[in-house]
């Protein structure tokens, strides 16, 4: 019988394309083992044994090769488990450390909130905010947007005084969205949009193309002469996350991600009509699945644009009036009558 191999040839990758292509070849694991085995078996003298004593010395080499190479794959996947361990805990001490560090700074920019400046021209206050505008404190007007629904329309803002406001007036558009006719109907949330094109019953998806870049978007369907949407997008998208699939072989559905997250659109292409993004409301129910900051924001929004559509001030406007009305309190022999607010 052979001597056996030198066991530092386990990891030897000398070997590794000519046994790549015997598993591919193979298709698979157990069909190259039989391969390797029945060339042994053919060609050496392996299942023989010492003086012709039979195969049982063959199955213990066998046996030593794969124990030796188990132990070494079990080590290996011990070492890389520890590895990913101690990078959970590395990231986790780096993220308190930055969660200290932001606290810190918030701390700091409190201590330092509402600045009055004299303007020796004039003799008036000038005040500015400088605490960043997601650390913005809500005035006791802002409503709780996970149970309160904004409203649709203006409200009067005194007996016997009604506000015309038309622009306002009405419900939001459904989704968010529009329809065009012809083209597709569209619904939108804050980070992506949704298209659905009608198509004739059994298309497939060979029979319809869709292109979109970060630009445009392109709909064609086999053996129609015009295109069904072949047109500038309003603003950019990420083509690479953005995808499309036929529904029950009668419906197409695109859904494109936005580059910029935090705003609303219009209107999908240049050439469609567009929508009132005053009257566009994020679903109440989907609040709670944004991530802090970006769920401040959209909160922030949703406030600022009550505030307007009503005739009051919004978020910031307020808390200058406050820090105002507070530095009155606290000096009531100084006149404020040239105050004003930037």
């Amino acid at each position: 019988m052979t001597s056996s191999s030198p066991s530092s040839w386990s990891n030897d990758p000398r070997f590794d394309p000519v046994l790549m292509n015997v598993v591919q070849q193979a298709r698979g694991i157990e069909p190259m083992l039989d391969v390797m085995f029945g060339f042994l078996r053919r060609k050496t003298d392996f299942f023989a044994g010492p003086d012709g004593k039979g195969s049982a010395a063959a199955l213990e080499t066998v046996m030593m090769s794969v124990r030796k190479n188990a132990e070494i794959a079990d080590k290996n996947r011990k070492a890389v488990a520890e590895k990913r361990k101690k990078e959970e805990v590395e990231k986790m001490r780096k993220k308190k450390i930055e969660e200290e560090r932001k606290t810190k700074e918030d701390e700091g920019a409190k201590a330092t909130d509402g600045v009055l400046e004299m303007d020796t021209a004039s003799g008036a206050f000038d005040i500015s905010d400088t605490t960043a505008t997601s650390n913005v404190k809500k005035s006791s007007q802002e409503p709780n947007v996970e149970t309160e629904s904004l409203p649709h329309s203006t409200e009067s803002k005194a007996d016997g005084e009604i506000e015309d406001d038309d622009e306002d007036s009405g419900p939001p558009p459904p989704g968010n969205g529009g329809h065009v006719p012809g083209k597709y109907i569209w619904t939108q949330t804050l980070s992506e949009l949704d298209l659905s094109v009608d198509l004739p019953a059994g298309t497939r998806g060979r029979d319809v193309t869709v292109n979109f870049t970060k630009g445009r978007l392109i709909i064609k369907l086999r053996g129609a002469s015009d295109p069904i949407c072949d047109d500038k997008l309003s603003h950019s998208v990420l083509p690479d996350d953005s995808t499309w699939t036929i529904e029950d072989g009668k419906k197409l559905c695109i859904q494109l991600q936005k580059k910029n997250g935090m705003e609303w659109w219009d209107k999908v292409c240049v050439s469609d009509p567009g929508i009132d993004v005053k009257k566009v409301r994020p679903e109440n129910s989907k609040l709670s699945d944004l991530d802090g900051d970006t769920r401040q924001t959209v909160e922030k929004m949703m406030y600022d644009q009550r505030q307007k559509a009503i005739g009051l001030p919004s978020s910031d406007e307020q808390k200058k009036l406050d820090i105002l009305e507070k530095f009155k309190k606290q000096h009531p022999e100084m006149d404020f009558s040239n105050t004003k607010i930037s």
